[in-house]
């Protein structure tokens, strides 16, 4: 059987990559991601979706209805919160009701084409690097300096589906389809 690693992302637009860009300076012991690849993930899906099942899910995900909102993109942090850190993400913020509702709206509709998935607190963030496991000291001192942090905020307006291909320079992720939200 055929399958794919897929998620659900919302994609950054070319201004808050560029803010992203500008703090991702070097760190000794984290690898930066590359700007094009940073995004909202919403829901991962899998590391092994059967893909007979793409065309139940893509029908599903054009069905979710819920209006654009903006999202701001501030703030940073690594996890775990506690001991040596292994990701650097921005966040969102306080975020918008309606990005907890697509959310939802996505669980909703991956469930009802058969997809089983972990079930975590949604804390909204964009992975910006991976830390090596003696980065600590360093990344401290990096969010201390970004704790500021705040690119322009957003009109959310659609979402993705991705495929993704764990290679060893890093993932490759493919656009599977978008999905407009309502005006």
């Amino acid at each position: 059987m055929m399958t794919e690693r897929l998620f659900v992302a919302i994609s950054l637009p070319p201004a808050v990559r560029t803010a992203l860009t500008a703090v991702m300076t070097p760190v000794p012991g984290v690898t930066w991601s590359q700007p094009e690849q940073v995004h909202l993930t919403l829901r991962f899906l899998g590391a092994a979706v059967p893909t007979t099942l793409m065309n139940d899910l893509v029908k599903r995900f054009a069905d979710v209805r819920v209006m654009a909102f903006i999202l701001p993109v501030e703030g940073v942090g690594a996890f775990p919160s506690v001991g040596a850190p292994r990701v650097i993400w921005t966040g969102v913020g306080h975020a918008h009701p309606r990005l907890f509702q697509l959310r939802q709206r996505i669980n909703d509709a991956a469930l009802g084409a058969g997809l089983k998935f972990d079930v975590r607190t949604f804390l909204p963030h964009a992975t910006l690097g991976r830390c090596s496991e003696h980065s600590g000291p360093a990344v401290t001192r990096w969010l201390q300096k970004q704790r500021e942090f705040v690119a322009p905020p957003f009109r959310v307006e659609s979402f993705e589906l991705y495929a993704s291909e764990l290679r060893p320079s890093g993932a490759v992720h493919t656009l599977r389809d978008r999905f407009e939200l309502t005006a």
